[in-house]
């Protein structure tokens, strides 16, 4: 019988496929085919679905994800207004945009619905682009019909981003603490403290393998040496090499603790996150979703007691797979370079805007320019 976690794994088949035919009314075969020049040959097909497992690895399974809802919500909205998708309008885009920030429903005679924030308009005409592209076409969104009324959008309705509460070094350490024993409880205490140690986003921890190429879907693979463990990622900006050194005793070290998990589960291939069978006594095959990351951080941000001057669903809302990435940047007492390798960031601005709490006036150019 399938377990709770396991229950909550995802898979990457079909992913491309819904991406490409999120409108029903859309042709069903894939966009990457032979021209209709040349003639099928056995060596020809299987480059075909060579050059197709690559394209389905241009993207992660949850942006594809993305696009397809993006592509199924516009090609609805046109249809209800008795226009096609196809070919892009720019005319039509724009409208659609306007309609997305001002909230005004699905269609004339259905009720409003609330108005998009800039970030997921945004997000959504790329979502567009990318599915024009994959059927052929070229979305200019320089556009004056598109451009303008982005612009528009942006400067009447964006603010700041709203920044998810970090898990500082003392909420960590209360997190951990309200896990029990049992194998879950070892899997999600090595979760927890080496996803805050690192600095990692929810899916870089459970795409990790044990060791470098043990599975088609892998994001990366462990290496653990006496003093830490390296962390090999093929994450958002790039591959890129994370340092975890071991911590100061046994009940807070992220290595010990990974160690304890891959021994007692008996894992020695393939996902090194995975889940447990429904008494806990039994480590599965089958790779974690990065949706147990959340529900764990949010779990235990609760049983712990975090912010609890708070009502409950603000305390979830404050808190999610992001936290802990803001946590270690806020407590990391090191220099802010450091910081900013290990999380992979390619600018110091982008590393400041994880930092919850740090000096900003350390350096004074008011009194260096002799003010």
């Amino acid at each position: 019988m399938a377990s709770e976690d396991e229950k909550s794994t995802s898979s990457n088949s079909g992913a491309f496929s819904i991406a490409q035919n999120g409108d029903s009314d859309q042709e069903k075969s894939d966009s990457i085919a032979l021209p209709a020049h040349v003639a099928g040959s056995g060596n020809l097909d299987r480059l075909v679905d060579t050059a197709r497992d690559y394209a389905r690895a241009a993207a992660s399974d949850n942006t594809l994800k993305a696009y397809a809802k993006d592509w199924a919500h516009f090609a609805r909205w046109c249809r209800m207004r008795g226009a096609e998708p196809l070919p892009p309008s720019a005319e039509m885009i724009g409208l659609y945009l306007a309609d997305l920030a001002s909230g005004s429903g699905p269609s004339p005679s259905q009720s409003a619905s609330r108005p998009l924030s800039v970030s997921t308009i945004d997000r959504r005409l790329s979502g567009l682009a990318w599915n024009y592209a994959q059927r052929g076409f070229a979305l200019d969104r320089k556009n004056r019909h598109i451009a303008t009324v982005l612009a528009g959008i942006k400067r009447k309705h964006a603010r700041p981003p709203v920044q998810k509460e970090a898990i500082l070094a003392e909420d960590i350490l209360a997190m951990v603490a309200t896990l029990p024993f049992d194998l879950r409880g070892l899997r999600d205490r090595a979760i927890l403290l080496l996803g805050y140690a690192g600095g990692l986003r929810r899916s870089e921890i459970v795409s990790l393998d044990v060791h470098k190429d043990d599975t088609p879907d892998s994001g990366g693979w462990i290496e653990i040496f006496d003093k830490g463990t390296l962390l090999t990622l093929n994450a958002k900006t790039g591959w890129r090499e994370v340092e975890i050194g071991r911590g100061s005793k046994d009940q807070t070290c992220p290595v010990h603790a990974l160690e304890q998990w891959l021994h007692f589960a008996k894992i020695d291939f393939g996902p090194v996150f995975v889940g447990t069978s429904r008494d806990g006594k039994k480590a599965s095959e089958t790779r974690l979703n990065d949706k147990h990351v959340a529900r764990l951080i949010k779990r235990t941000v609760l049983d712990a007691g975090i912010r609890s001057d708070l009502p409950e669903k603000d305390r979830l809302a404050l808190f999610s797979g992001h936290s802990l990435r803001a946590g270690l940047a806020s407590s990391a007492e090191v220099d802010e370079r450091y910081v900013q390798k290990h999380l992979g960031h390619a600018s110091a601005e982008m590393t400041r805007r994880y930092q919850r709490r740090r000096d900003r006036f350390r350096v004074n150019l008011t009194k260096a320019a002799g003010l």
